[in-house]
């Protein structure tokens, strides 16, 4: 079973390890829903993201790179 838009810690840690010398607090929200759409694990529906998502998405990314 793939990752949805609300499984926002598994989407961080999976871009954790697609990028891990990114900052995410460097990162536009556009290329952040890009780089989500582009896991391998990653199975929801493109349309079914926000602002909302992507900041838990960033947040929990921010959170586990500490």
């Amino acid at each position: 079973m793939g990752l949805k838009w609300i499984d926002s810690l598994e989407v961080a840690l999976d871009l954790i390890e697609e990028h891990p010398d990114v900052n995410p607090t460097q990162l536009h929200f556009t290329q952040l829903r890009q780089w989500v759409l582009d896991l391998e694990r990653f199975d929801d529906d493109p349309n079914h993201c926000g602002e909302r998502v992507l900041e838990a998405i960033q947040l929990a990314w921010i959170d586990e790179a500490d």
